[in-house]
């Protein structure tokens, strides 16, 4: 008996755990649509190690925050590479680090579109495309959703507190039309993000203090979203794995 073709669509693909995830999902038997909002050289090194690992991979550039966008990359996904029967929700944006006092407005707006409305609108969509055969949402989400991050990026740490509780909704509401919902919250992970926030050697930092006493590697968040999106996960739901070295 065929397996069924498994499609993802990866927001955020192309780098550090968006990347890494493409990747792991390609070994994994998915065929993957990588959504980015700029850097399209990187996303399409990407792909081509997706199909290097022989599965299909498109590029598609967007704003997820954008609905008419957010459409396109899922008409784009579905017309290349067939139905859609996964997403990983990981695009995300944190703007610089520093006091909450000093956070401007507009980076505050930019960091609710993205990783709020941005997550619940590709969702909503993977949702209504999946109603009828079933799928799996995972939305990457992060520790500091339970600690605040205070001194850091506490409306990054909102953010993700609101995608912690909209995944617990989903999955609750889109149980019964088959469609899994999970989140997994990654500590601190070397990734360029880091380098974009300010401070390129954040993760080092950690080591002190985490029980694992090193930051982690994308890969190892990858992992945990392939394993929700897997077979082995079919009775997995409304769960949120924690990949942050036991803090």
């Amino acid at each position: 008996m065929t397996a069924p073709r498994k499609v993802t669509v990866v927001t955020g693909g192309g780098r550090g755990i968006g990347a890494a995830t493409a990747l792991r999902l390609a070994a994994d038997g998915h065929h993957v649509a990588i959504a980015v909002r700029a850097d399209r050289d990187r996303a399409e090194q990407v792909a081509a190690q997706v199909r290097a690992a022989g599965r299909e991979a498109v590029v598609v550039l967007a704003d997820v925050s954008d609905e008419d966008e957010v459409d396109r990359v899922f008409d784009t996904a579905a017309t290349a590479l067939g139905p859609v029967t996964g997403l990983v929700n990981n695009a995300a944006v944190t703007g610089p680090l520093g006091a909450f006092v000093d956070v401007d407005t507009a980076t505050i707006r930019r960091v609710m579109d993205v990783n709020v409305v941005g997550y619940l609108l590709c969702a909503r969509r993977a949702a209504r495309d999946m109603t009828g055969r079933g799928g799996a949402i995972v939305n990457v989400s992060s520790g500091a959703a339970t600690t605040g991050s205070p001194g850091e990026y506490i409306h990054y740490a909102a953010s993700k507190g609101a995608v912690d509780t909209m995944t617990l909704g989903l999955a609750r509401e889109l149980g019964p039309l088959g469609i899994r919902v999970n989140a997994v919250s990654p500590g601190r992970i070397w990734t360029d993000m880091h380098a974009a926030m300010g401070d390129p050697d954040r993760p080092a930092k950690i080591a002190g203090v985490a029980p694992l006493r090193r930051a982690g590697e994308p890969h190892e968040v990858a992992a945990a979203i392939a394993w929700l999106l897997s077979d082995e996960a079919s009775y997995t739901t409304g769960a949120n794995i924690r990949v942050a070295g036991g803090l």
